[in-house]
């Protein structure tokens, strides 16, 4: 009727021919004290993923489940009010301080190996006058398409060194958030210069010139990567 590993765990000796009455007392112990320690992995599991929280500002289903939690306790801490969903598998802390850099922290969330790149990087770079209403991020060419929805996303591919190079580590609400540095974004705005416009492309060239924000050099190199040298030079020329 019982196994012997229950059994054996509420300390019953089947010699002693306890009467039934006895064995149903102890199996009802045996059930309260799962329980209790279910709970008790219940709360230590749902504490783990808060520090988590509470640490890089926000936190993925991936996160979870890389440390060996169960991504269901997201969806229990969501129902008391303890996380907030702001995205497909991603969480923030309902009193979590948010800045205008946001949806680069959900985006390098969403896709860890993407790259803040064109219209977002001159946004977080103070370049230009652009407002960007989605965040563009540059991914390899290969890769799968991101499923995620939230937040908005322009997915550019990159390959190689237009890939790799001039990318730059910053910290975003505790998130670590690739971004291209000044000098290669201006060479990806010209590089992409029918999707953005020229005009745009023109603007960030001057801003980083006269502003000092990058050199000469700098600009010339990503123009090399990306292979807008013979489009840069003139206005480069110009503006030197």
């Amino acid at each position: 009727m019982y196994s012997e590993h229950v059994l054996g765990a509420i300390g019953f000796n089947p010699l002693s021919a306890a009467p039934e009455r006895y064995l149903c007392k102890y199996i009802d112990i045996y059930l309260e004290m799962s329980i209790i320690m279910h709970m008790k992995n219940h709360s230590e599991k749902a504490k783990r993923i808060l520090e988590l929280a509470h640490h890089s500002g926000v936190v993925s289903t991936g996160e979870v489940r890389s440390r060996g939690l169960h991504h269901q306790y997201l969806r229990q801490l969501c129902k008391e009010g303890k996380l907030v969903r702001v995205g497909r598998g991603i969480y923030s802390l309902p009193d979590a301080d948010v800045t205008i850099h946001h949806g680069l922290a959900q985006a390098a969330k969403a896709i860890p190996k993407g790259v803040i790149c064109l219209l977002s990087a001159l946004r977080f770079h103070e370049i230009g006058t652009q407002a960007p209403h989605e965040v563009w991020i540059a991914i390899n060419r290969r890769a799968a398409r991101p499923r995620a929805s939230q937040p908005r996303m322009r997915i550019v591919r990159f390959s190689g060194k237009s890939l790799t190079e001039g990318v730059d580590g910053h910290n975003v609400e505790g998130v670590p958030v690739r971004i291209y540095n000044p000098a290669k974004t201006v060479a990806d705005c010209f590089k992409y210069r029918n999707k953005i416009g020229l005009d745009v492309a023109l603007e960030a060239l001057r801003e980083v010139i006269r502003g000092r924000r990058c050199t000469t050099d700098e600009l010339w190199r990503y123009a090399k990567i990306c292979r807008v040298t013979k489009i840069m030079r003139p206005y480069m020329e110009a503006i030197v």
